[in-house]
């Protein structure tokens, strides 16, 4: 079995839930499971506040995941057009994977959610595969084979997943936004298995 990192991390629950539908698409794919991370919170002086152990939901990633991972599906909530503070702080603490060549080769994709129709949300999915591309990862976004990238009225993109939470914070993604992010792990897990084969 191929192992998909699902990484991600959620203030009100609307990445998560994303996230939760990737892992299905993952799991529809013989040969490959998703396993489901996040990252910690960080204070104003950037420096992880949480347990060391979450109180509910994922377990916080390790370096580990980096390294026994097939593939990564990256999630973040928008703010202001870019991925939240504790997935940066994550992302930036990894120079010793960077030097290692730990995720060289490795497809990905990102996923994001926002408040609003018009929060940010390609702009966060653009400025999130930046490091990825550092890494020497293989970016993957959705392509309009996926029909319903045509007719959300709310989130998807070609560049990944998307969730409209609103104002309110509705963290269940639409009919369209699920399936659009669990079509994007399906193609996830396709990819790394199909790399893994070559290998």
């Amino acid at each position: 079995m191929q192992e998909i990192l699902v990484l991600y991390y959620s203030h009100r629950g609307s990445v998560r839930a994303l996230a939760e539908q990737i892992a299905i698409g993952i799991h529809q794919v013989p040969g490959a499971v998703a396993r489901v991370r996040t990252v910690p919170r960080v204070s104003t002086v950037c420096e992880a506040v949480e347990d060391e152990i979450p109180a509910d939901g994922p377990a916080y990633v390790e370096p580990r995941d980096l390294a026994e991972c097939a593939g990564l599906a990256l999630g973040s909530p928008s703010r202001f057009g870019n991925m939240a503070a504790p997935m940066k702080y994550f992302l930036d603490g990894l120079a010793g994977e960077w030097a290692n060549g730990v995720l060289t080769g490795k497809p990905a994709c990102v996923f994001s959610s926002s408040a609003s129709l018009h929060g940010g949300q390609e702009s966060t999915l653009l400025t999130m595969m930046v490091p990825l591309l550092h890494h020497g990862m293989l970016l993957l976004g959705i392509p309009y084979a996926e029909t319903r990238l045509n007719t959300t009225r709310s989130g998807g993109s070609p560049y990944g997943a998307t969730h409209v939470a609103g104002m309110d914070g509705l963290p269940e993604p639409t009919a369209d936004e699920a399936e659009l992010a669990r079509a994007q792990g399906r193609r996830l897990a396709e990819t790394a298995l199909r790399l893994a084969g070559e290998r």
